[in-house]
């Protein structure tokens, strides 16, 4: 009889959970990439604003400097939204590392009663063979008993025979 894992249900809801946890995670790391990039978007239009403004006309320059106190607020506030994405990723990489510990537990589990079960397999196939063994050792026990008996019985009428011819 093959072995079965009497937790096998808990082990595959777990390892669903991990995965799902996983995907989670690819997904914060994904808002932490994006977020990233919008930052060198900003910092990239801040330094051609400046360079831009270096050339304009100089009835433009309120303008320009209205621009870049808006491109560097914008830049704060990508900033602070990078920074709560990067504790949302590392929230979720935690959850990910509980999850995968919640499987390995379950894992070891799994194979340490695998290991007892092929024990009790090979213990219980032993006594099979030490049963078979005693049978046979019985059975050419008796053969054996009983060709002796046979060969007693063929002297004892070889020796008649040697007797009546005599």
């Amino acid at each position: 009889m093959p072995f079965v894992y009497r937790l096998q249900k808990i082990l595959d809801f777990r390892i669903r959970k991990k995965e799902e946890q996983l995907m989670a995670v690819q997904k914060a790391q994904q808002d932490v990439y994006i977020a990233e990039d919008k930052i060198r978007q900003n910092n990239a239009e801040i330094q051609q604003t400046i360079k831009d403004r270096k050339s304009a006309d100089f009835r433009m320059m309120e303008y320009y400097d209205n621009y870049l106190h808006h491109l560097w607020d914008k830049a704060d506030a990508l900033e602070q939204e990078r920074k709560r994405l990067l504790a949302i990723l590392e929230e979720e990489q935690q959850k990910l590392v509980k999850c995968e510990q919640a499987v390995k537990v379950l894992e070891k589990h799994k194979d340490k009663q695998k290991e007892a079960y092929q024990e009790e397999q090979k213990a219980i196939e032993l006594k099979q063979f030490s049963e078979i063994g005693v049978q046979r050792f019985f059975i050419q026990s008796r053969e054996q008993a009983e060709e002796q008996e046979l060969e007693a019985q063929i002297k004892q009428l070889e020796m008649e025979q040697n007797e009546n011819e005599y």
